[in-house]
């Protein structure tokens, strides 16, 4: 999978995240399609950044690239 069209994704997201207070990184992709990424900011602890992740990141995500299957945190 091309991790570089999927953090041109991701820098499509940021700025909405940004605006809150948080942030958003990239960490890797595994074979199966699913991407893993780290919250960060106001997101890192929000009661909503499973909701963030899941119908703000995830459906950007798979809108762009159909091939993503899901999208994780992974926390420090």
């Amino acid at each position: 999978m091309d991790e570089e069209k999927i953090k041109q994704v991701i820098d499509k997201i940021r700025p909405q995240l940004q605006a809150d207070g948080g942030d958003i990184e990239f960490i890797s992709v595994d074979d199966d399609g699913t991407v893993k990424v780290r919250l960060l900011g106001h997101c890192a602890g929000c009661m909503h950044a499973q909701q963030t992740l899941t119908f703000g990141v995830e459906r950007t995500l798979k809108q762009f690239i159909p091939e993503i299957k899901a999208v994780v945190n992974v926390p420090y």
